[in-house]
């Protein structure tokens, strides 16, 4: 269903959304952009239970829907129960829910912390094998040695600036570490207050939708209405499908990942198994962000395994990008690869990890409703809506004509005759 632009509310809504839009960029980069930025992470922090709770019930809704589904079946023979059937799905899809964090968690902690304290117990062992391994590589190509020489000094000055840096700001990085252990204790308050949330969106949801189109009714116009709960509608199965989407996708790399690692008898299987998988939710910078940190901690421990390694995340991210997530995902986002990079840098700067995990679906329904909105005006102009007639004539592959192929055919033609006589 197109949206009708051609209507006097929609024509108002839309260029009053862009204005004000373009007036927070203009008094953003005049006056103060950060107090704005500021201004969004408070108000995603003071929100953070409410936002788990979201994502929470993103992610038990799928789950919840199957149940019911037959519940139904069992329940609602004679006569409807839509209370009970909605209570009993929730509390089953909590359960099963629940029960797969509580499994991973109690099988992924353990050897996590073990490899953990595994690095932090043999890290000078580590150190001195990865001073062999130096020492080997210098001697079977002396000429590395010479280029190390050369740059000594260089090296020396740097060494030093960045110890007189890293001492004095100890305390700040002590600092640092206990405000991280204190937001992950806090993260830990706001997931389990968002699991609350979640039961009570997932049981109401109905509700919660019929409220949103009462407000919508009561304030906008009936063509309006429509046109922003459609844009509702599509923003809300855009993100949906693309995080559920997402996160079994992650689950299934990682599994992949330790598999082959396993396989290959690599070091740290389940820790950097569980980095990859976990990086991999957000898009286009997952792959280099999760292999990035686990290839140094192979260069350390074990550096032979560093090269095999980076090509076994080549061949399992070119798996994920071709078959695996285009299987799960569905459709692409309909954007291309500038645009995703767009989406994440901004999303990412907005609001961190969330940011940039929502940011390609978001920036996907905005695309889309500006590019519908574009070709409306285009189509009043008597204009073509097709990107590819506004390309120079030189970047545009023309098809060779008919009446070119002609002269061709008709000079075999007469080498043929020629031939024969």
């Amino acid at each position: 269903m197109k949206i009708n632009w051609n209507t006097k509310y929609t024509t108002i809504s839309v260029y009053t959304v862009l204005t004000f839009t373009a007036c927070i960029f203009v008094y953003g980069i005049l006056f103060n952009f950060t107090a704005i930025g500021d201004f969004i992470q408070k108000l995603t922090h003071i929100l953070s239970p409410i936002i788990w709770g979201i994502v929470i019930a993103y992610l038990v809704n799928p789950i919840m829907k199957w149940i019911e589904k037959r519940a139904k079946r069992v329940i609602e023979k004679n006569k409807p129960h839509f209370r009970l059937t909605r209570i009993i799905s929730l509390f089953l899809a909590m359960i099963v829910f629940l029960a797969v964090i509580s499994a991973l968690l109690a099988i992924i902690l353990p050897q996590v912390i073990e490899s953990i304290t595994t690095i932090i117990n043999n890290f000078s062992t580590y150190i001195n094998n990865f001073e062999k391994w130096i020492d080997s590589l210098l001697v079977k190509y002396p000429e590395v040695l010479t280029v190390v020489s050369d740059q000594l000094e260089n090296i020396e000055t740097a060494l030093m600036e960045f110890v007189n840096n890293i001492v004095p700001k100890v305390g700040d990085i002590m600092k640092k570490i206990t405000n991280s252990t204190l937001s992950f204790i806090v993260a830990i308050k706001d997931i389990l207050i968002g699991i609350i949330v979640a039961v009570y969106l997932l049981y109401g949801k109905e509700h919660f939708q019929a409220q949103m189109k009462k407000l919508v009714y009561g304030v906008a116009p009936k063509k309006g209405s429509d046109t922003i709960l459609r844009i509702c509608a599509q923003t809300n199965s855009s993100i949906s499908g693309f995080v559920s989407g997402k996160i079994v996708d992650s689950i299934i790399i990682g599994c992949l990942c330790f598999v082959a690692m396993t396989i290959m008898k690599f070091d740290f299987v389940v820790l950097i198994s569980v980095i990859v998988g976990v990086t991999n939710v957000i898009p286009f910078f997952g792959p280099f962000i999760g292999a990035i940190p686990s290839a140094l901690l192979l260069l350390v421990a074990a550096p032979k395994q560093v090269i095999p390694f980076l090509i076994l995340i080549l061949v399992i991210q070119q798996l994920d990008g071709n078959v695996i997530g285009p299987k799960i995902l569905g459709q692409s986002t309909g954007i291309s690869a500038f645009w995703v990079l767009f989406s994440i840098l901004v999303g990412g700067g907005l609001f961190g990890f969330a940011g940039m995990v929502l940011g390609v679906p978001v920036f996907a329904v905005l695309y889309s409703l500006l590019k519908e909105f574009i070709e409306y005006l285009l189509e009043n102009k008597s204009l073509s809506t097709e990107t590819e007639d506004y390309l120079p004539e030189y970047a545009v592959d023309k098809p060779v004509k008919e009446t070119e192929k002609k002269p061709e055919k008709k000079a075999v033609a007469k080498t043929e005759e020629k031939t024969e006589k």
